[in-house]
């Protein structure tokens, strides 16, 4: 690699309780990443042995990539290492005051560091499926959180006529404020289907004739292919239910 992508966050704490926070963090970090959806059985925790000299304790969580259990992410109590050395080499102070105790102490740090890249690999490494269906058939599935997924609807009108790409796009237009959508009009709307799957993108909505008359569309589910008939107006709540960041992060 010529780059090295790593995401990190520095934890202050008051020394003598790194280790709560560092247990905290361990535990905090762990239910993140499981909330992506890829497996408990897939992580474990990797205690370090060996320790940096600057650390007094360390673990990786590691993932089951196809190639085995990798470090994934890294947590580490530093203890004041980082802000004494800031110290030293800027002359300047880096202390906290206390006011509980009418002192000021150089805070210890409890660090979390998480390769981006090894994160991207782990949800794309299981993600990806061929899967065979009840017919005998196989589809291409690229199973993402869908909170991750470029693109979170395709809408696809049956047929190119009878004013239903028209409708289509008044929806895109409609959806387009919220959300990443796309538009597909090229072949029989089950192609349509397997080519969506394969770019992860959770919602499939069809525009049929019996919008034209009710106003109701066909959604369909990525994951379990399950299809259901629902007002237009709907489609707002049911996508943001799936893949806002908000709710996402609610159920962790």
């Amino acid at each position: 690699m010529r780059e090295f992508e790593q995401m990190e966050m520095q934890f202050f704490v008051k020394p003598g309780e790194e280790m709560k926070y560092y247990e905290y963090w361990k535990e905090t970090r762990l239910k993140w990443h499981l909330s992506l959806g890829l497996g408990k059985e897939n992580y474990r925790f990797h205690d370090h042995e060996k320790l940096a000299h600057y650390a007094n304790a360390a673990a990786d969580i590691e993932f089951n990539f196809p190639f085995g259990f990798k470090e994934l992410e890294g947590i580490h109590s530093r203890t004041d290492f980082d802000l004494k050395a800031h110290e030293e080499y800027s002359g300047k102070k880096l202390q906290f005051f206390d006011n509980d105790t009418n002192s000021s102490y150089v805070p210890y740090v409890v660090e979390t560091s998480v390769g981006l890249d090894r994160l991207f690999l782990a949800v794309f490494s299981k993600a990806l499926e061929e899967e065979t269906l009840e017919d005998g058939s196989t589809r291409t599935v690229l199973r993402l959180p869908s909170v991750l997924a470029p693109t979170k609807a395709a809408v696809l009108p049956l047929v190119k006529k009878d004013g239903l790409p028209e409708v289509a796009k008044e929806i895109i237009e409609e959806l387009k404020w919220d959300f990443n959508v796309s538009y597909d009009e090229k072949d029989a709307v089950g192609r349509r289907y397997r080519r969506q799957d394969a770019l992860g993108t959770p919602f499939c909505i069809t525009v049929d004739h019996q919008t034209l008359e009710d106003k109701t569309v066909t959604i369909r589910y990525r994951d379990s292919m399950q299809q259901d008939r629902v007002a237009i107006t709907e489609l707002k709540n049911i996508i943001s239910n799936e893949v806002a960041m908000r709710n996402w992060l609610m159920k962790m």
